[in-house]
């Protein structure tokens, strides 16, 4: 288990369609798991591992792939965890959770153990995250995500080669299915756990909750639907975005405002787990940081403010399918307990918007990642196309 200090994450979820597809959201089953904070991972600072990640989402599409592309989840600056059992009996393994991929594999550091439900499908694997990557065999066989998360004949790989990923050994893709194109030799796609708990019964939707407990040390998906217990509201849902590239993600359409002043007209982009900061556009981080009059702080890479302009902070509207999601003034800065996990000085504020690399209009104008999600409940729903909002007991939090 991770030190409590170094416990946090990011989640990602994107957003899809409207009210009329209701999800499941009594007794559905859930995968509990925990976070941490990779201080200044691979010697860049905690914006310029977002910024890496962002823009290598924005230059990679479908048609772009070479078969094994996917962006940086090996450096990123928080990341969670959950333990997985694979074969029978089960060898459990420790995997990184991601909703921005969506191959399953293990053996990065525990062996893969072969049982009697191991298949060698003959096929090879390769996957690349910027910073890491993996190879190997694809096998299918049984993965125990609960004990009422069973799946059998499930798709995964087996590395035979990785690097790039101390303390997992592997990963829980539970991503788009296309973002597995052409990563498997003797396959098109490769189905996901989500895919084949709703092909063979085990959830009557095909939908992801994802929930971070107040702090965002730990939380849980909830497969095929929603935990009602977690949330605070009705979740209100929102189509996925047309726009091209966060279409190939979790994407959706939104508008920002500070305070009452617009700073981000309605654009598409995306909701990601794998991002630790909300990432907004260059000419509207710009607008944010005139507005709070924020500096810029050459250490961690975050927008810096007093405390005195801390108590003149406007709320932050995210702007989503005709419903406002606010994020209050203690939603808009850095946990104070965790400033020097990212190079900061204790008792500095540091904000945590952040400049995506680019002006807006490129089909990818912001990232709502961990600093969003861990004040709402989050649900994305392959069957209907749709992601969906609600709040939580942690979106009014004082916690930071």
């Amino acid at each position: 288990m991770f030190p409590s200090k170094a416990l946090l994450s990011i989640l990602l979820i994107a957003l899809s369609a409207v009210d009329a597809f209701p999800l499941r959201h009594e007794a559905a089953p859930t995968l509990a798991f925990t976070a941490r904070v990779n201080a200044r991972a691979n010697n860049f600072n905690i914006a310029d591992a977002d910024r890496a990640r962002a823009q290598a989402m924005q230059h990679t599409s479908f048609s772009k792939r070479a078969g094994s592309s996917s962006f940086s989840i090996a450096s990123a600056v928080t990341s969670y965890t959950a333990q997985v059992g694979v074969g029978s009996p089960a060898t459990q393994y420790t995997l990184l959770i991601d909703t921005g991929s969506s191959n399953t594999w293990v053996g990065a550091n525990t062996p893969y153990t072969r049982t009697n439900t191991s298949v060698d499908t003959g096929g090879s694997v390769s996957v690349s995250y910027g910073s890491g990557e993996f190879s190997g065999e694809e096998y299918l066989d049984t993965v125990t995500l609960g004990s009422d998360l069973v799946i059998t004949g499930q798709s995964i790989g087996v590395a035979s080669s990785a690097y790039g990923f101390n303390g997992i050994d592997g990963i829980l893709g539970v991503g788009p299915t296309d973002l597995t194109l052409g990563t498997v030799s003797n396959v098109n796609l490769v189905p996901t756990v989500t895919d084949n708990l709703y092909s063979k019964g085990t959830i009557g939707t095909e939908a992801l909750g994802v929930y971070f407990a107040p702090g965002g040390s730990a939380g849980e998906l909830t497969f095929g639907g929603f935990d009602s217990s977690k949330t605070t509201s009705s979740v209100n849902y929102v189509p996925l975005t047309t726009t091209s590239p966060a279409s190939e993600y979790w994407g959706i359409d939104q508008s920002i405002t500070y305070g009452s002043s617009t700073i981000l007209s309605a654009t598409a982009g995306i909701v990601d787990t794998g991002t630790t900061l909300i990432l907004i556009a260059t000419d509207a981080f710009n607008k944010y940081q005139s507005a709070t009059g924020a500096t810029l702080d050459s250490n961690t890479g975050l927008l810096m403010i007093t405390s005195g302009q801390y108590a003149n902070l406007q709320t932050l509207n995210f702007n989503i399918g005709g419903t406002s999601y606010g994020l209050t003034p203690n939603g808009q800065i850095w946990p104070r307990s965790l400033n020097t996990d990212i190079g900061g000085t204790s008792n500095n504020i540091y904000l945590i918007v952040n400049d995506i690399g680019s002006n807006s209009g490129t089909g990818l104008d912001f990232i709502n990642g961990y600093s969003f999600l861990q004040r709402f409940y989050s649900v994305f729903d392959t069957t209907n196309h749709q992601v969906g909002f609600a709040t939580t007991s942690s979106t009014s939090a004082v916690s930071n």
